[in-house]
């Protein structure tokens, strides 16, 4: 009897060690993946809803094309004591993924993660062009107007125009496109609070609002990083005295779709709120996206004399601080071209 023992207890030790052995060869064995035709590239996409429990995760992987059984999956959910742990969300599975590399992302949550990117200088029809066209994003802004788009992003008194702070942002698949959104104006209100506060104080602006919209046209006339500081500062200048700005880019805002591509001079001569020709001040809202930098400058203009710039073709400008230095300038840069 105790030899009859002492045989199953050998048996049944041999066998938990082979089962050991071949349990840990399974879940460290690449997996192959059958993606659906509507997946990118190779890997099979699975999205884990909220509540979903293992079983079903375990279904919803093979469905997905994951190539192994779903009881085994499911096991190995179960024994590996982080079943509970599966988060909710998109993510995707390369071939070659084991079974407990698969598991680990849902566990730790690693999604899969798109991006987009806002450049410095778009105007909010770019904006929403990009979030409209973005694959990956769910469409849930449809039918909402420019001016129905801050109410719907919860900012209801909010003119949508630079209000978007430019940067790339990652997210999810199918994360929808007012959270992006907010997120981007999230950013923008916490660099605009931010600069504020470092602002010089005999900077001629009144509101954080107003160093926005500053901020907007010194991003639209600056093609050179170390320009933007004198530019503010011409800009400054001009604020100080009551002198108008006029500046090119307000007025193309201003004619905004009928825009060819060629400022003329009765455009200059036609009045509109954003025509700084005609109208002293700041136009009534900004113009594009600033970016950190333009924000900086429009509070830490440079210190300088110059009343006047012109472009030199190369993307810089030249400064002037009299009258007859800006018409040489002009002459030498514009007229000659």
């Amino acid at each position: 009897m105790m030899r009859w023992l002492l045989r199953f207890f050998l048996t049944f030790t041999v066998g938990l060690i082979v089962l050991w052995v071949v349990a840990q060869w399974w879940v460290d064995k690449p997996l192959a993946m059958a993606p659906s035709p509507e997946a990118e590239g190779a890997a099979v996409e699975l999205t884990v809803e909220p509540g979903m429990v293992a079983r079903t995760v375990a279904s919803a992987a093979v469905a997905a094309g994951v190539k192994t059984d779903e009881r085994l999956l499911f096991a190995w959910f179960r024994l590996s004591g982080d079943a509970r742990l599966i988060k909710a969300g998109s993510y995707e599975f390369e071939p070659g993924t084991t079974p407990r590399q698969l598991l680990g992302k849902l566990v730790r949550g690693e999604q899969a993660l798109r991006s987009l990117t806002l450049v410095e200088g778009w105007n909010i029809r770019q904006v929403m062009s990009a979030v409209q066209s973005h694959p990956h994003l769910t469409q849930d802004l449809q039918g909402v107007t420019l001016d129905g788009l801050m109410a719907r992003l919860g900012r209801p008194e909010a003119h949508p125009e630079g209000r978007f702070f430019p940067d790339t942002y990652r997210f999810p698949k199918r994360t929808p496109a007012s959270q992006v959104l907010t997120q981007a104006a999230d950013a923008m209100d916490r660099r605009l609070a931010a600069v504020w506060d470092g602002r010089d104080t005999d900077v001629p602006l009144r509101s954080p609002e107003e160093m926005l919209i500053l901020a907007s046209i010194i991003e639209k006339e600056t093609g050179l990083e170390s320009d933007r500081p004198l530019v503010a500062g011409v800009f400054a200048n001009r604020l100080r005295i009551g002198m108008r700005l006029q500046t090119d880019p307000t007025v193309i805002y201003g004619l905004g779709e009928d825009f060819d591509g060629r400022l003329r001079r009765v455009h200059l001569q036609t009045d509109t709120p954003y025509n700084t020709y005609t109208r002293a001040g700041l136009p009534p809202t900004p113009i594009a996206m600033p970016g950190e930098a333009s924000l900086l400058a429009a509070v830490r203009p440079a210190r300088t004399r110059a009343m006047y710039f012109v472009a030199r073709g190369d993307g810089s400008s030249q400064f002037s601080a009299t009258l007859d230095e800006h018409n040489a300038a002009v002459r030498r840069y514009i007229l000659n071209r």
